[in-house]
């Protein structure tokens, strides 16, 4: 399948991270969600070709065309409130239901989600259990892995489940799994892989999932890889800062004074460089933050917008094109929202370098033959 020919729409779009990811790919988005309203006036602006319909997808999963990629960040609901406790527990009635639904109608030959780490661990695992558990129902090969944007050429610390699904036959490979990574595992547990008898039932399992896996037919195998390797070279936040940036960006002289009665910590923490914090801790009180590392992970809460830096014998809070170049989107992606709100846009983004790793992998069979990376002979799947 040639990249021209792929069809693909974007759930819970946001800004358009997927977007932008799968345009540099030559994948074409013929339509995309989200119920945003300041989220949907930028993808409008930004992506004016594309069917962009803004509202609850749960009213509009009728209109979602055929198309061989669905990607979604998805919203993480609750599961359990929506079950009734046993075994698994039943995602009937959450926005994760609705991509389950439309997976089922459409069967899309791929698939990207995009969710929080905690997802791995919510409810003793119960929750990404839920998730396996649903998806492989509808007959898809599923991998996923713990990625981090500041493996991706981004100077951000932010860690991020993505979840793939194929549909493809039960062989022993993956996407998302490097050979340098099936290095660092034994030969025993690279033969496991490859012997479905060694994998657990989904349901069984009750506590937090390794950082990686593999999911088929309610069943999975999972291990934790000892280090990921940059994908592109390392980025500091100092080598994304705007120069001459405006004084409304600085903290007031009180603030200052604030500061200056802090703790003094000078360390890095998650490749974060800490200069001093008000109790001592890493992210209590008021924090400032250095520029030789990498930023703290940028979310959508609002406290978060006015984290403090020292830049150049300042302390000021990031700007909006700071934001965008952290995350990895344009400089002015979302000029036509007011600047307090981007903030949050590219906060609540999937950072497109993040997923174009991923989807590229997955679109041109980037794959990692698991048996090529030892050499005993094993039994393949039966």
């Amino acid at each position: 399948m040639k990249n021209k020919t792929i069809t693909t729409v974007e759930l819970f779009a946001g800004i358009g991270g997927f977007r932008l990811a799968c345009d540099r790919l030559g994948i074409q988005t013929i339509w995309a969600n989200d119920i945003n309203e300041l989220a949907a006036t930028v993808y409008r602006d930004r992506f004016r070709e594309t069917e962009f319909v803004r509202g609850d997808i749960q009213s509009f999963k009728h209109l979602v065309p055929n198309h061989n990629l669905l990607t979604a960040g998805f919203p993480c609901q609750p599961f359990s409130s929506a079950g009734k406790k046993q075994g698994i527990t039943d995602p009937k009635g959450t926005l994760f239901a609705t991509i389950v639904e439309i997976l089922h109608e459409k069967q899309p030959q791929f698939f990207v989600l995009e969710n929080v780490k905690r997802l791995l661990s919510m409810d003793a695992g119960r929750h990404f259990g839920t998730i396996l558990h649903a998806l492989t129902e509808l007959g898809y090969f599923l991998e996923w892995r713990l990625l981090n944007a500041m493996h991706f050429g981004l100077p951000q610390y932010r860690e991020r489940t993505i979840i793939v699904g194929t549909k493809k036959s039960f062989t022993p490979s993956c996407y998302l799994a490097t050979d340098e990574d099936l290095c660092t595992v034994s030969d025993r547990i690279l033969s496991e892989i490859t012997q479905f008898q060694n994998w657990w039932p989904i349901t069984k399992h009750g506590k937090k999932f390794p950082t990686w896996g593999l999911a088929y037919q309610k069943k999975f195998y999972g291990i934790t890889f000892k280090d990921f390797q940059n994908r592109f070279p390392t980025k500091r936040l100092k080598d994304v800062l705007q120069k001459d940036v405006d004084a409304r960006f600085d903290f007031t002289e009180d603030t200052q004074k604030r500061l200056l009665q802090s703790t003094k910590v000078n360390r890095f923490y998650n490749s974060v460089e800490i200069i001093y914090n008000q109790k001592g801790g890493s992210r209590m009180g008021y924090t400032v933050f250095g520029i030789h590392g990498v930023a703290p992970t940028l979310t959508s809460t609002t406290s978060r917008h006015y984290e403090r830096y020292s830049i150049n014998g300042r302390f000021r809070r990031l700007t909006d094109v700071e934001y965008a170049r952290i995350q990895g989107f344009p400089d002015h992606h979302c000029h036509l929202a007011p600047l307090y709100d981007r903030y949050a846009l590219y906060g609540n983004a999937v950072p497109p370098a993040m997923v174009y790793w991923v989807i590229d992998r997955i679109i041109n069979q980037k794959i990692t033959k698991i048996e090529s990376n030892f050499p005993v002979q094993m039994a393949l799947f039966g």
